[in-house]
C-alpha cells in the first residue's frame, strides 16, 4: 500500500485537516464522563437543578460542536477517498492502454476490470477510515485507560486486565479471518469473468440451449465465494460477543469493587458511573480497530493487485523515430519467428517481402499464423527472432503510435463502439469530412445500407454494434480503416460474414485503388485472395509457398489441397 501513498500528496489539506478535527470530537467524548459525574455528584446528589441544567447545556454544547468537527472530517474523507480513487482509476486505465496484446492476454480482460472497479473502490473506502477512525479509535482505548487511571487507579487494574483480553480476542479473529479475505477478490474475477463470457455470448448459449449449464459455472463460482464468505462471518460473527462478554465482566467488576470503594468514601458515584462509560467507550473503540484491521487487509490485498498492474511494463516499447512512410510501403520480414507465452513458435523461419502498392494474400489452414504474421506489422507483437522492415526500417525503430498512423486494420472480430456511424468512421481520422466517409462505404460496400439507417450517418451504433449484422458490422470496420487512406491495408479475414457478390464487390473496388496501399489479405477463402499479386501459403506456422495463384497450384500442395476443397477443378483453373 505505501506505494499507492502518492495519490495522497494531493490532498495534503484533507488528511491533515480531517484527523485533527476527528481528534477534536475524541477529546470531547472523553470530558462527556466527567461532566456526567459532576452532574450526579454535584447536581442530583445535592438537588441542585440550575447546576444540572448549567452542566447539561455544556454537554449538549459539546455534543454539537463535536458533531461540527465530525461532518468537517467526513467531508474531507470523503473528498480526499473519491479523490484517490478518481485519479487511480485514470492511472490505471491510461496505463492498460499502454500495455502490449501480450501483458493483456496474460493478465485477463475480466480481472482488469475487476481491478480498476472494485479493488480501487476498497482502496476508497480504506482511505476514507484512514482519515476518519485511524486516529480516533486507538485515542479513544489510550485516553479512556487514562482516563480511568486518573480517576481511582485501583479500578482501572480492571481496564489493564480487558483491555489486552479483548485485543487477544480481536487478533486471535484476525488472524484466522485475514487469509480469507485475500483469497475472495480472486473468487470475483472467476464471477467477473463467467459474467462477461455469459453476457458477450448470450446467442451461442441460447443457439446451443446451455443456459442450465452457464447456470451451473454461475451457481458454483458464486457458491465458492459465498462458502468462503460465511467461513469468515461465522469467525467474525464471534467478535461482537466475546468482547460484550469481557467488557461486561469487566464493567460488573468496576460496580462490584467500585461500590466497596464508595461506602469507604474513596470514590464518588459520578465517578463509577463515568468509568463505566470508558470501559464502554474502549469496547466500541477496540471493535472499530477490530474492523480497521478487516478493511485494511482487504485494501493491502487490492493494492497489490493494483500494483501489479502498475509493475507491469509493456513489452513494446516505442522506437525514436517518427513514420516516413509516405505512400504505399514495402514490407518485408526477415527470418521472423514468434511464440506466444506457451513458448511453442508460431512462427518460423518467415522470409517475405511485399514491394510497394502491391496486394499480398495470406492463406492457410486454421492456426496455421495467418493473423499472427499480419500482427506483427503494427507491432501488436515483436517478433522474437528476425526483422520486421517497413521501407527498409526495422518496425522497433518506429514511434509506435506514428507507425500506427500510417496502418488501417480491419480485425478477424469487428469492434464498433457507441456512438454515431459518423463517429465510428472517424476514429482512423478525426477530421474526416462526409466526402472521404461516403469514398470509404463505396469502397467497403456499406454506402447502400448506411444510407437506408433512419438518421444516416447520425445513426447510433449499440455497444459492439448490436443492432447491426455481421456483415453490416464487418463492412463498417472495413471502410473505417480506409477513411484514413492507410499506407498499408490490412485485412484480417474480415469479409468472413459477407456473402459471395458482397465479397466480389468488395474485391473488386479494392482493386480499383491499386497503388494506393500496401494490402495484406488474410483469408481462408481461396476465391478471396487468388487474384493478389502475391500469395503466401502458411502451413503449421512456416511458409509453404510464395508466388501467384497459377504458380502456386503448380509448386505448392498445399496450396492446391485448399484450393480443391473449396473449388471445383473447372474453377481453380479458370
Amino acid at each position: 500500500m505505501l506505494k499507492l501513498v502518492r495519490y495522497l500528496k494531493e490532498f495534503r489539506k484533507q488528511v491533515i485537516i480531517g484527523p485533527l478535527f476527528k481528534l477534536t470530537e475524541a477529546i470531547f467524548e472523553l470530558i462527556v464522563p466527567l461532566l456526567m459525574a459532576k452532574i450526579i455528584d454535584d447536581g442530583v446528589a445535592r438537588g441542585d437543578l440550575p447546576y444540572v441544567l448549567k452542566t447539561g447545556a455544556v454537554i449538549v454544547l459539546l455534543g454539537l460542536v463535536g458533531l461540527g468537527c465530525a461532518l468537517i472530517c467526513q467531508y474531507s474523507a470523503a473528498r480526499a477517498s473519491q479523490g484517490v480513487g478518481t485519479r487511480l482509476r485514470h492511472d490505471l486505465f491510461a496505463h492498460v492502454g499502454t500495455l502490449s496484446h501480450a501483458e493483456i492476454d496474460k493478465l485477463g480482460t475480466s480481472t482488469l476490470i475487476n481491478r480498476i472497479i472494485s479493488d480501487v473502490n476498497q482502496l476508497q473506502v480504506a482511505v476514507a477510515m484512514l482519515i476518519r477512525l485511524v486516529i480516533r479509535a486507538p485515542f479513544l482505548v489510550i485516553g479512556s485507560t487514562v482516563m480511568a487511571i486518573w480517576l481511582d487507579w485501583k479500578l482501572s487494574l480492571i481496564f489493564l486486565v480487558a483491555g489486552p483480553l479483548v485485543a487477544l480476542v480481536l487478533y486471535q479473529v484476525m488472524k484466522r479471518t485475514i487469509p480469507f479475505y485475500r483469497t475472495i477478490q480472486k473468487k470475483l474475477d472467476r464471477i467477473g469473468l463467467i459474467t462477461r463470457e455469459n453476457l458477450e455470448g448470450a446467442r451461442v448459449i441460447k443457439a446451443f440451449s446451455k443456459q442450465e449449464h452457464e447456470n451451473q459455472r454461475f451457481y458454483a463460482a458464486s457458491d465458492d465465494l459465498a462458502q468462503s464468505s460465511v467461513r469468515v462471518g461465522k469467525v467474525s460473527a464471534l467478535l461482537n460477543p466475546l468482547t460484550s462478554i469481557i467488557v461486561n465482566f469487566a464493567i460488573i467488576a468496576i460496580l462490584w469493587f467500585g461500590g466497596f470503594r464508595v461506602d469507604s468514601g474513596a470514590l464518588t458515584q459520578g465517578q463509577i458511573i463515568a468509568l463505566v462509560n470508558y470501559m464502554t467507550q474502549i469496547l466500541l473503540a477496540l471493535v472499530v480497530v477490530a474492523n480497521l484491521v478487516v478493511i485494511f487487509t482487504k485494501a493491502s490485498a487490492s493494492a497489490s493487485r493494483v500494483n501489479e498492474i502498475f509493475e507491469t511494463e509493456p513489452s513494446i516499447l516505442p522506437g525514436g523515430e517518427e513514420s516516413g512512410l509516405w505512400g504505399a510501403a514495402k514490407v518485408a520480414f526477415e527470418g521472423v519467428s514468434f511464440a506466444y507465452s506457451t513458448g511453442e513458435n508460431a512462427l518460423e523461419g518467415i522470409d517475405l517481402t511485399v514491394q510497394p502498392g502491391q496486394t499480398v494474400g495470406i492463406i492457410g489452414g486454421t492456426g496455421a499464423g495467418k493473423s499472427t504474421l499480419v500482427n506483427l506489422i503494427p507491432r501488436f507483437y515483436d517478433a522474437t527472432a528476425g526483422r520486421v522492415l517497413i521501407d527498409g526500417v526495422d518496425v522497433r525503430a518506429y514511434d509506435t503510435a506514428a507507425l500506427r498512423k500510417k496502418i488501417g486494420i480491419v480485425p478477424q472480430k469487428s469492434v464498433l463502439f457507441t456512438g454515431t456511424v459518423r463517429e465510428n468512421l472517424r476514429w482512423g481520422k478525426p477530421d474526416a469530412s462526409d466526402e472521404e466517409i461516403a469514398r470509404a462505404l463505396d469502397i467497403a460496400q456499406a454506402a447502400e445500407f448506411v444510407a437506408k439507417l433512419p438518421q444516416g450517418y447520425d445513426t447510433p451504433i449499440l455497444q459492439g454494434g448490436k443492432n447491426l449484422s455481421g456483415g453490416q458490422r464487418q463492412r463498417l470496420a472495413i471502410a473505417r480503416a480506409l477513411v484514413g487512406r492507410p499506407d498499408i491495408l490490412i485485412l484480417d479475414d474480415s469479409s468472413s460474414a459477407l456473402d459471395y457478390r458482397t465479397d466480389a464487390a468488395l474485391r473488386a473496388a479494392l482493386a480499383a485503388q491499386a497503388g494506393e496501399s500496401t494490402v495484406f489479405v488474410v483469408s481462408q477463402r481461396a476465391s478471396a485472395i487468388r487474384h493478389a499479386d502475391v500469395i503466401a501459403v502458411l502451413d503449421d506456422g512456416r511458409l509453404a509457398g510464395v508466388g501467384s495463384h497459377e504458380q502456386l497450384l503448380e509448386s505448392c500442395p498445399v496450396y492446391r489441397e485448399i484450393c480443391l476443397s473449396q473449388l471445383s477443378e473447372e474453377e481453380v483453373s479458370r
